[in-house]
C-alpha cells in the first residue's frame, strides 16, 4: 500500500514550514532590527518588552504567547509560538545566515509542530509577509 505524504508533513512533528529571504543588512543589523521594538512588532505584533535571554517569556496584545529557548545573538532565536486559539504551541526558529555578498544576510523563519496543513499554509503566508515587511523596512 502506497502512503500519501502531504507537503510539509513530518513523520513525528506535525507540519513544518520554512521561508527565507536575503536582505541588504549585515548580521548585526538584521539582529538589531529583529530584536528592536519596531522590528519585533513586524514579526510578533504589539508585544510586551522582551528580555532576549533563554527562558524569557512574552505575550502579545493579540494573545500570542511564547518562551525563548535558544538565544544566540546575531545567529539564532528558537522559541515556542502559541496564539490563543491554538491547542498546542509550535516551535519557531529564526536564523541569520551569512550571504555570499558582504553586508547581506539571509533571514530564515522555520516553524514546526504545526497541527494541520491549513495552519502550515497560513504560517507560510504570514512569514512571507514578515520577510516582505522586513525588506521594505530596509530597502536595497
Amino acid at each position: 500500500m502506497e502512503s500519501h505524504k502531504i507537503v510539509g508533513q513530518t513523520a513525528t512533528a506535525g507540519f513544518q514550514i520554512g521561508v527565507r529571504r536575503t536582505l541588504n543588512l549585515s548580521r548585526e543589523q538584521a539582529w538589531e532590527l529583529l530584536t528592536s521594538p519596531e522590528g519585533r512588532e513586524l514579526w510578533l505584533g504589539e508585544c510586551n518588552e522582551i528580555v532576549w535571554a533563554k527562558g524569557s517569556e512574552f505575550r502579545t496584545a493579540a494573545g500570542l504567547t511564547g518562551q525563548l529557548r535558544v538565544v544566540k545573538p546575531q545567529e539564532q532565536l528558537r522559541l515556542t509560538w502559541q496564539p490563543a486559539s491554538w491547542p498546542e504551541a509550535s516551535t519557531l526558529q529564526i536564523r541569520l545566515l551569512p550571504a555570499a555578498n558582504p553586508g547581506r544576510t539571509t533571514v530564515s523563519f522555520h516553524q514546526e509542530k504545526l497541527d494541520t496543513a491549513q495552519r502550515r499554509e497560513d504560517m507560510k503566508i504570514h512569514w512571507e509577509d514578515v520577510l516582505r515587511r522586513l525588506q521594505e523596512h530596509n530597502p536595497a
